[in-house]
């Protein structure tokens, strides 16, 4: 049976090489059928050939350690975080130097002898020269993020894993290592892996970071970013420079966000590229930088910064009467600790591009939360397009998806209309109510995401460059199981899923407070009474955000005096209940039986709103609406 199986895949593998047709299977991917010829016409490789790893003798395994030491103390921890990420069970993460030899590996104790016998041994060697096709060997070559699924191998006896791997570069743009993590379960679908591999870019980039910045520990260290948030974050620019300001070394991210390329940088003077003396960048710098500062570029870019260092003389480079405060995010307010620490985890993999999912209950800002990403990001001066899936009639959805070509069908535009990911091009698409979209639309939004390209009604093919930010009330995972969403676009969509909490859940309830009624003062000065404010901190508030934006909105709208107080606040919330009094017990029985049942599925689930309304086979609205009907409100002891 064994030889059946590497018999037929070889067949694959020489089927693809010749040139023939393959439209499924490995064969189909172009990357996969280069590195399968490479592997036959340069390494002169056997597919079916069923050999150990090669594996390099143990004093060569050190050496090859003590040249990447630091590399190995950075990635140890980062690698054991991953691991646990990943719920360990079934996973290697492996590093490997940049000749494929794997320097360490973290598995659990148990599993270590599976992966052995798969041939992932410390010292093994796993370039594509030795090993074909592999997650590590083909990266090496590639020198970019990818997954080798299964049969996409291409030695036979490495059929049985699942690898993705990430590039690691040193300061100066060379490849430093490859950080991996396999899979020997055969229940592995590619579709999963999206997750595995984002996981793996934001770990990889961290070790980076990390290495970069203790390679110039004694040099001074600019780091910069287009928001002041995101300093700090992986996606920030950093640029080592001397005592005499030549520049030293620069990540990726500081040559993105300058425009230049690495040659143009090295060894010229920092101050040719930012719009301040050598002085005053000095007199900006400390050991142990934190908050940052504007800083503009000699074209024009405005950039925000710290530079880590000793301080040679206090000269701000702006005068502290004119200091630019940080911009604070628009639409949202971030004093909740665990919001603050998923925001900041949100804007890591957006940068990656890896899609995210925001789930929470309705009106709890999922929008803003998107919209607040998007203007965090490097892509922040393009368009965020917003499209609610549910608000849209399932005949008009496709032509707002996807838009359509002048007459293409009856009551066409004579000249057309670009879709929603047209107009997103170049920046981000949030789809709102993403359980909502119909299933054949599904399957088009998929291959959209797949292919980067998008087809409008009755036109050609389009190259689009569009980051998803996606967001739902439902329980996806259910919807899936029940047929009525795509597993595969799911597991597209849920690069990484973000849970926003109900507005009653928040501790951050009076800093929010404050937020949306000086937004919605328009720069008029409003202060609430005390009395005032306690009613509103303890209302419920079963519409969340919204609900509560829109109370201030009025209130605000009819405040004559500046104040607000408890008189101006409307009924149910001055009384912390809804106006409508519940019904007599016994006057309506079936008004009774109804909520009953409401208090009894409420309690089953320990009132998670979105659990009970899917118990009850309603929606989340109409379930708000029974409860304000009978007045049934948590009571908090």
């Amino acid at each position: 049976m064994h030889d059946n199986h590497l018999s037929r895949h070889a067949q694959q593998v020489l089927t693809v090489t010749q040139g023939k047709p393959h439209l499924h299977g490995p064969g189909a991917d172009p990357s996969i059928a280069r590195s399968w010829l490479r592997c036959l016409e340069d390494y002169h490789l056997d597919p079916a050939l069923s050999m150990a790893p090669t594996v390099l003798e143990h004093g060569r395994v050190l050496e090859s350690r003590e040249r990447l030491q630091q590399v190995l103390q950075i990635a140890g921890t980062e690698m054991s975080s991953l691991h646990q990420q990943l719920s360990g069970a079934g996973h290697a993460v492996l590093l490997t130097d940049a000749r494929g030899v794997i320097l360490n590996c973290v598995t659990a104790p148990a599993e270590r002898k599976i992966f052995e016998r798969a041939g992932l041994w410390l010292g093994a060697d796993w370039s594509e020269a030795c090993e074909g096709t592999n997650g590590i060997g083909t990266c090496l070559v590639e020198r970019q993020s990818l997954t080798i699924h299964q049969d996409e191998h291409f030695r036979g006896r490495h059929t049985g894993l699942t690898c993705s791997a990430s590039p690691v570069f040193d300061p100066h743009g060379e490849l430093l290592a490859v950080l991996d993590v396999s899979s020997a379960r055969h229940d592995v679908s590619r579709q999963s892996q999206f997750h595995t591999m984002a996981l793996v870019n934001l770990s990889a980039k961290m070790i980076e970071s990390c290495y970069f910045l203790r390679c110039f520990d004694n040099q001074w260290l600019l780091r910069f970013h287009l928001q002041a948030e995101s300093v700090g974050l992986f996606s920030e620019g950093l640029l080592a420079f001397d005592g005499e300001g030549r520049i030293s070394a620069v990540n990726q991210s500081a040559l993105n966000l300058l425009g230049h390329i690495r040659g143009g940088l090295l060894g010229k003077p920092v101050e040719a590229f930012f719009d301040c003396s050598l002085g005053e960048l000095l007199g900006r710098a400390s050991a142990n930088a934190s908050a940052s500062w504007p800083l503009r570029t000699r074209d024009g870019r405005h950039l925000f910064a710290v530079l880590r260092g000793e301080s040679r003389k206090p000269s701000p480079i702006t005068p502290a009467a004119k200091t630019i405060e940080a911009p604070r995010l628009s639409g949202i307010c971030l004093g909740d600790a665990a919001l603050q620490a998923d925001f900041r985890k949100a804007l890591r993999v957006f940068e990656r591009d890896v899609p995210l999912l925001i789930n929470g209950e309705t009106g709890s800002g999922k929008e803003a939360f998107a919209k607040a990403v998007h203007l965090a990001s490097q892509r922040s001066g393009k368009a965020f397009v917003a499209l609610n899936c549910a608000a849209i009639p399932e005949s008009l959805i496709e032509s707002e998806l996807f838009g359509y070509r002048g007459g293409s069908f009856t009551g066409a535009r004579k000249d057309g209309m670009r879709g929603k990911l047209q107009q997103a091009d170049g920046g981000t698409l949030f789809l709102d109510e993403i359980g909502d979209m119909p299933l054949a639309l599904q399957t088009r939004l998929l291959r959209v995401l797949e292919d980067r390209q998008v087809v409008p009604i009755g036109g050609e093919p389009e190259a689009v460059n569009v980051r998803i930010i996606s967001a739902t009330h439902r329980n996806l995972l259910g919807r899936v199981e029940d047929g009525s969403f795509r597993e595969d676009l799911y597991y597209r969509l849920n690069g990484l899923e973000v849970a926003l909490p109900a507005l009653r859940e928040r501790s951050d309830k009076s800093q929010l407070l404050d937020f949306l009624l000086a937004e919605e003062a328009g720069g008029d000065t409003i202060l609430i009474e005390e009395p005032a404010r306690q009613a509103l901190l303890a209302f419920n508030w079963p519409g969340n955000v919204r609900q509560l934006r829109n109370v201030l909105r009025t209130l605000a709208a009819l405040c004559d005096e500046g104040r607000i107080g408890l008189e101006d606040l409307p009924a149910m919330i001055r009384q912390g209940r809804p106006v409508l009094p519940p019904a007599e017990s016994g006057e309506h029985p079936l008004a009774d039986a109804e909520r009953i049942a409401l208090l009894k599925t409420l309690e089953q689930t320990r009132w998670h709103m979105t659990h009970t309304a899917e118990q009850l086979g309603v929606s989340r609205n109409t379930l708000y609406r029974k409860l304000r009907k009978h007045g049934i409100e948590r009571r908090v002891s």
